[in-house]
């Protein structure tokens, strides 16, 4: 060979090396160092499969379980490796499903990101388990189909609705700011208990890998399962609630609108929080009914989702005469033994604000006892005048303030979600809806009996009620009182105890006024059982008067601490007062007398949702 010749072809040869060198040293990387064709190799044959944990219980004070689980199978789909061939018709029919149904639950908007054709999704929820039993014997017909276990929640007893809560399945923003606990078709809580310990007893998930064919189906567990995780439970929850009462609360209620908070004022334990209307909690469990019963529910005109213990804001009425009492005694306003002329009204001028007809108070005892309303405008003018009559707005504004140390006006940071805070009016109401310094305690007068702008909220009552039986504290009222985790060890909660500002010693003319409010003519009063309480009679520019009470008993040691407030339905003493001591009556001696039980069958068989649509039909 010629030197030319070499010389032309030795860079060729060179060339041919270098590629050789080149596919060797790419074959060895793509096979001893490049994982690429490894994972997904093993993501056509292995699938990650979730494992979901049961979810906390929930106990009443007794030990009664008050939230269960139930196994539920969800049917899941792999769009990529559904069989084109396969039997649609008798596919559904041992579903019991039609085929259009399948179509919709099928097909994805792909685009949309939520969904992938080669992740399982959901394609049927909370399969009945007849209807399992027998898909379950044809399931290896049909590809790209799987099951997953999941629980779903049961109520046994279908009360206290509101305050326990319900899931649902998680959307796409939860997903988005969960840092990847959540993925669709999870679920999470959404009202209730179930929502404000969400974190607490949701558990964690567990993984499971599974060995899947060249066809898509499963053939075992990868790797014998060494690679699993099993799911951890969430952890149990042991509240203050009494069953019992909430039960016989509820039934109180029945056919009414309103609500009734009972406490423990020595814990701030919920014993019972009612509202009315409610629902049957198992009509929101995970099912395929769900939606059109959720539907139903917002579309009913009386809001039974709408938790009016803690989301409804009343005018408290004459129940507010207590604590106005209490601070007009520490601030030096009022002596306790003040006596006052009422005429059957309160008048300045030309000007009269009424008042029923009642023996003469002759301190604070009897005003409370006759519910006298001169004597309260008197008392309310005296406190917000307290620095001069033109600075009317710096004596509203203190009095604000001190209604505010008694949680009225703010949140009282119970363990459930959406708490109202009431409201409370300051000056700069006022000044806004009169002009600057253009108003004088004549043009707010209302409020000292509980009126005009003052709103609560059934639970703030009760807590009002707590802290009179405490003589000037409250722990903050909450349903969950102890936590226990997986391995048995049981936490008790902790929750702040909070003084409101009013000496002890001012509490017993207040207590003893409520005492004689509770008189042996009263449908309130126990022969054997001191109650505490106070009458109100809220005013309704729309219908008739709401009904309110709150009281406390027995008067030492107190035990129980309530408020009823019944809408549309009268003074205090008609309807919320007999309700609350049926209540008080219930929780202390578990039952009610035979000497009372003419007022538990009027109370039980009151239909005021009834009443007041014929009276609305005839005006």
């Amino acid at each position: 060979m010629s030197e030319r010749f070499e010389s032309r072809y030795k860079p060729i040869i060179v060339l041919f090396v270098l590629i050789g060198l080149l596919m060797v040293g790419k074959a060895a990387n793509l096979q001893l160092f490049d994982n690429t064709f490894k994972d997904r190799g093993n993501a056509a044959a292995i699938e990650k499969a979730i494992t979901y944990p049961e979810r906390g219980l929930v106990y009443d004070r007794n030990g009664l379980l008050l939230v269960y689980n139930t196994l539920v199978y969800d049917l899941m789909v792999t769009y990529n490796s559904l069989d084109p061939s396969m039997d649609t018709s008798k596919f559904c029919q041992l579903l019991d499903i039609d085929t259009t149904y399948f179509r919709e639950n099928i097909v994805k908007d792909w685009s949309s990101g939520r969904y992938s054709k080669n992740i399982p999704f959901v394609f049927m929820k909370k399969i009945d388990p007849e209807i399992f039993a027998r898909f379950q014997e044809h399931m290896h017909e049909f590809s790209g189909f799987t099951v997953q276990r999941r629980n779903a929640r049961i109520y046994p007893h279908t009360n206290a609705a509101s305050l326990l809560g319900y899931i649902r399945e998680v959307d796409q923003e939860q997903i988005d700011g969960s840092e990847g606990k959540y993925r669709m078709g999870d679920y999470v809580g959404a009202s209730g208990l179930e929502k404000t310990y969400e974190p607490v007893i949701k558990g964690s998930k567990g993984i499971e890998y599974i060995l899947k064919d060249n066809k898509g189906r499963r053939v075992g567990p990868y790797k014998d399962g060494t690679l699993d995780s099993l799911p951890v439970s969430g952890f149990d929850l042991f509240s203050g609630l009494d069953l019992e009462l909430q039960t016989y609360g509820e039934q109180l209620l029945q056919n009414k609108i309103g609500s009734i908070v009972a406490l423990d004022p020595a814990t701030g334990e919920i014993l019972s929080m009612v509202t009315a209307p409610s629902y049957d909690p198992n009509s929101l469990t995970i099912d395929r009914s769900r939606g059109e019963a959720y539907t139903q529910l917002l579309q009913d005109s009386l809001k039974p989702l709408f938790d009016r213990a803690l989301m409804a804001r009343y005018p408290p009425g004459s129940i507010f005469k207590t604590v106005l009492s209490l601070i007009a005694m520490q601030e030096g306003i009022l002596d306790p033994d003040r006596s006052m002329t009422c005429n059957g009204g309160y008048h300045i001028g030309k000007y009269r604000w009424g008042c029923r007809s009642h023996p003469k108070p002759r301190d604070v005892p009897s005003a409370l006892q006759y519910s006298c309303n001169t004597y309260y405008y008197q008392l309310f003018r005296d406190l917000v005048d307290r620095y001069g009559t033109r600075k009317v707005n710096r004596g509203l504004d203190t009095l604000h303030d001190q209604l505010r140390m008694f949680g009225l006006g703010n949140k009282l940071d119970v363990d459930l979600p959406g708490e109202i805070k009431g409201y409370i009016p300051n000056s700069a109401l006022y000044d806004k809806m009169y002009g600057k310094n253009r108003w004088r305690s004549t043009a707010i007068i209302s409020l000292g009996i509980g009126q005009g702008e003052l709103q609560l909220n059934t639970l703030q009552m009760a807590n009002l009620a707590a802290i009179i039986a405490n003589r000037g504290f409250y722990i903050v009222p909450h349903v969950i009182n102890k936590i226990r985790d997986t391995t048995g060890l049981v936490q008790q909660l902790k929750h702040d105890k909070r003084f409101c500002g009013v000496d002890p010693i001012h509490y017993e003319p207040v207590i003893e006024g409520m005492n004689r409010v509770v008189s042996p003519n009263s449908a309130a009063f126990i022969d054997d059982i001191t109650i505490c309480g106070k009458t109100g009679t809220s005013q309704n520019p729309h219908g008739e008067d709401h009904s309110v009470f709150i009281a406390f008993a027995p008067r030492d040691n107190p035990k129980i601490a309530i408020a009823v407030y019944v809408e549309n339905s009268g003074f205090g003493g008609r309807y919320a007062a007999p309700i609350a001591s049926l209540m008080i009556e219930k929780y202390l001696t578990r039952t009610i007398r035979p000497q009372r039980q003419h007022i538990e069958k009027r109370m039980l068989d009151a239909d005021l949702i009834g009443r007041n649509k014929i009276i609305a039909e005839l005006q």
